[in-house]
């Protein structure tokens, strides 16, 4: 039996894993960390037959070595055993390459982007499934990629009553996607390092949302991390591109002659003969260099705030018209769109005051677009685990739209200097969430701000395990806050200091 070698007891690793098991594969699963959750993880898959070790890494030592490695997204694609196991010639590819090799018969559209990438995704996955498509949105959002293959060949991941847990994340049974016998489009949000480690994915309509400095202490430059994206979209059949982002636009017709751009600033702005733009208030079509406009949906059905979000929206519809989706479908879709966790989502209103997570603003260009779609003045919460990247316009954008600033995690002390260094000090080192709701309450209060807004422009792995962590503790601080638990939630905030 041949063997393989997965690394990362996350959501991914473990689809990833079940999936080998299921193609008769003796599969073994490593991960370096071990915990409660871990080791729940591990005799639910020992069940299955499949081993899992724990506090480990790969080794590749003997000659009982694997034929094939699977590595998970957020495992470093250059770490030692992976540049050794190529060395020795055992294929290594990622998690997604797997699903890719699964479903390769079925259409993809492939989205990727620094910022962007995730509502555009989700956009996408209503329209198509307002159009009575079965397309599962999946890979840097939803279920793993390999859960979809899991789904479609009609058995459930070692039945419907086991999960797939993510790394660090707490353990859930409701990951499994139900047993599909037909899926009609895999709708995936690819990351660079899902990218990088997939040689094959090749999707029907690739998707490039925008491209600006991210992931640099992986990707080291700016022109790998630009080759990384950009191999996708070379893969992909056809092409669309957010002709308003700065770098992509400058590439322009000389680097992507025969993608479909768009704009939202009209058909003046329109880099290419054919393409997508707003136009009047509405989203206009134009397939070809001869071709009519022709109108699609009026903007104002999507019900989510700022400009940013009528350039996904763009992309979006472009997606579904090039997959020959109907009008009707995409407005209908639009209309009922709720928009997506941790990205401007609207949490609570307490005396006038709204509380909006934006936690999935991870680097600066994300929280400065945050900033800048929300009602001035704003109380701002930032901070995390700083990033490398330009915050200029970040800072610019606090000076103009932000009342004051709370300042959380390990990037509070650099922050607080560089807020300084511009002249800002209307700034607050809380250091934890919990001391920043209150604190943000009362700024709001003594400003008249009418926002309080979560938009770190960091990781989040000084505090917690991910941006969604992070969200949801501050959907929860705020709701209790909100729902007159003031007293109960100072007491707690007391013995906590």
């Amino acid at each position: 039996m041949s063997k393989a070698h997965v690394i990362g007891l996350g959501k991914s690793g473990v689809a990833a894993a079940r999936l080998l098991k299921r193609e008769g594969w003796e599969v073994e699963l490593s991960d370096g960390n071990t915990s409660k959750t871990l080791l729940q993880q591990q005799q639910e898959l020992a069940a299955e037959q499949i081993t899992v070790k724990l506090g480990q890494s790969l080794e590749l030592n003997g000659d009982n070595l694997p034929q094939l490695i699977v590595v998970s997204p957020g495992v470093p694609w250059d770490i030692p055993v992976l540049i050794k196991a190529r060395q020795l010639g055992i294929e290594t590819i990622g998690e997604m390459e797997l699903a890719w090799r699964n479903l390769q018969s079925l259409p993809w559209v492939g989205i990727t982007g620094t910022n962007g990438k995730t509502t555009t995704t989700a956009l996408i996955s209503a329209i198509f499934q307002a159009a009575e498509l079965d397309a599962p949105a999946c890979g840097n959002i939803g279920y793993a990629a390999c859960e979809v293959a899991l789904s479609w060949k009609g058995r459930g991941a070692g039945g419907r009553g086991q999960g797939a847990g993510g790394a660090g994340e707490a353990f859930d049974n409701s990951s499994l996607l139900t047993p599909h016998s037909s899926l009609d489009w895999v709708i995936a949000e690819v990351s660079s390092y899902q990218i990088e480690s997939s040689s094959s994915l090749a999707p029907r309509i690739g998707v490039w949302t925008t491209f600006t400095p991210d992931h640099l202490s992986r990707h080291k430059t700016l022109e790998n991390y630009y080759n990384i994206k950009a191999k996708l979209l070379h893969q992909s059949e056809l092409q669309v591109f957010n002709g308003d982002d700065a770098y992509l636009s400058q590439l322009g017709l000389s680097a992507w002659p025969n993608a479909y751009w768009t704009s939202v600033k009209g058909k003046d702005f329109l880099i290419s003969e054919k393409g997508f733009y707003i136009e009047d208030g509405w989203i206009v079509e134009k397939l070809t260099a001869t071709s009519a406009p022709e109108p699609i949906v009026k903007v104002s059905t999507l019900r989510m705030v700022g400009e940013h979000n009528q350039q996904n929206l763009l992309m979006a519809v472009a997606t579904a018209r090039l997959a020959g989706i109907n009008r009707d479908a995409i407005a209908r879709a639009i209309q009922e769109f709720p928009g997506v966790p941790h990205r401007l989502e609207h949490i609570c209103t307490w005396e006038g005051i709204d509380f909006i997570n934006d936690s999935k603003a991870t680097n600066y260009d994300a929280a400065e677009v945050g900033l800048a779609s929300v009602k001035s003045p704003a109380i701002l919460i930032a901070g995390g685990e700083a990033k490398a990247g330009d915050d200029t316009g970040w800072l610019a954008q606090i000076q103009t739209k932000a009342a004051a600033v709370l300042l959380i995690g390990s990037a509070a002390p650099a922050f607080a200097q560089r807020l300084q260094e511009v002249g800002y000090y209307s700034y607050h080192i809380v250091e934890t969430m919990e001391r920043a709701i209150p604190r943000s309450a009362e700024l709001a209060k003594e400003y008249e701000a009418p926002v309080v807004l979560l938009s770190p422009a960091c990781a989040s792995f000084d505090q917690y395990p991910n941006f969604e962590v992070r969200g949801d503790d501050f959907r929860q601080l705020c709701l209790a806050w909100a729902g007159g638990a003031r007293l109960q939630y100072n007491s707690i905030l007391s013995s906590s200091l």
